[in-house]
Order: C-alpha cells, then structure tokens, then sequence
C-alpha cells in the first residue's frame, strides 16, 4: 500500500496516569505544543465553547518549509474516554482514544485522512495532490509516536 492509500492509521501506548488525568490533559488543546511535532500552538475560538462537541479551534503549525495554521472542529468529547477533532470540520481526523487498564491507560491516537480532505487537496494542488497527501500521510505517520512519547513523559512526570 502506498502512502497515497493508506487513509487511516493508530498507535498506542501504555501510561501510568488514571484515563481522567490522561483526558485532561489531551483535551487541553492550549497544550498541544508541548507534544505535537507539528503544531507548536493552539486556541479556542470561543473561550465558552473550549473542551465541547461542535467547538472550533485554531492551530498553529510549522514546519521547516513552511507554517500554516488549521481550524478544527470537536467531533468527540467523552472525558476519560474520546477526544477527537477534524480539521476543517472534515478534511483529516485525529483523535485519543482512553482504555483504562488498572492503574494504567491505555491511549491511542488515531489518524484518518477523510474525502473531503482529499477533494480539498486535488482540487487545492490538482496534478500534485497525490504528492501532497502522500507528504501529509508521512507526517502524521512519523508525528504520532513522537506525540504519544511526549504525552506519555508529561503524564507521568509532568514535564
């Protein structure tokens, strides 16, 4: 399968954090730039809307060629157990999944690059969109163990 194909993709990892403090923490989306490779910094669009399904937020993002920032919608909020966004409210959605596992949570994060993030790509870059996508798949597939790493280490040592 190429990376242009792969349309979907999850990892996980075990944390020594009950799965409410590990909710708490990546529901927190003004937090994101401690752990996310790409996006350095997040906002709530509205400040009375923040944490709730249907609220918007902005992300700041950046890479060594460029920077860029998205808005997303909250798809899932379910404390201790789902957190998910999409971006442009339809375009790629990420999402935590919680397992509680003892004293231990399990946490998955998961990656699904959407139809209408594939129409807004070929009809945003046309010949090139498969190229785009294809760079857009590495990084979330390189991104999210570097994320689940982080959040991990700031889980359980708070920092």
């Amino acid at each position: 399968m190429t990376q242009t194909e792969i349309r979907h993709h999850e990892q996980s990892v075990t944390i020594e954090a009950s799965a409410d403090a590990v909710y708490d923490l990546v529901s927190d989306i003004t937090r994101t730039g401690e752990w996310s490779p790409v996006c350095t910094r997040c906002w709530w669009d509205d400040d009375a809307e923040a944490g709730r399904v249907g609220a918007w937020f902005t992300g700041h993002n950046e890479l060594p060629h460029r920077t860029w920032e998205t808005r997303s919608k909250v798809l899932a909020a379910e404390p201790g157990r789902e957190f998910a966004w999409a971006v442009g409210g339809d375009r790629v959605r990420w999402g935590y999944t919680l397992t509680p596992s003892g004293t231990e949570t399990v946490l998955t994060e998961s990656w699904d690059f959407l139809p209408g993030g594939i129409a807004f790509f070929e009809e945003k870059f046309g010949s090139k969109a498969a190229a785009e996508i294809a760079d857009r798949t590495q990084q979330a597939l390189d991104g999210i163990p570097t994320t689940l790493a982080a959040i991990k280490r700031i889980a359980e040592n708070g920092s």
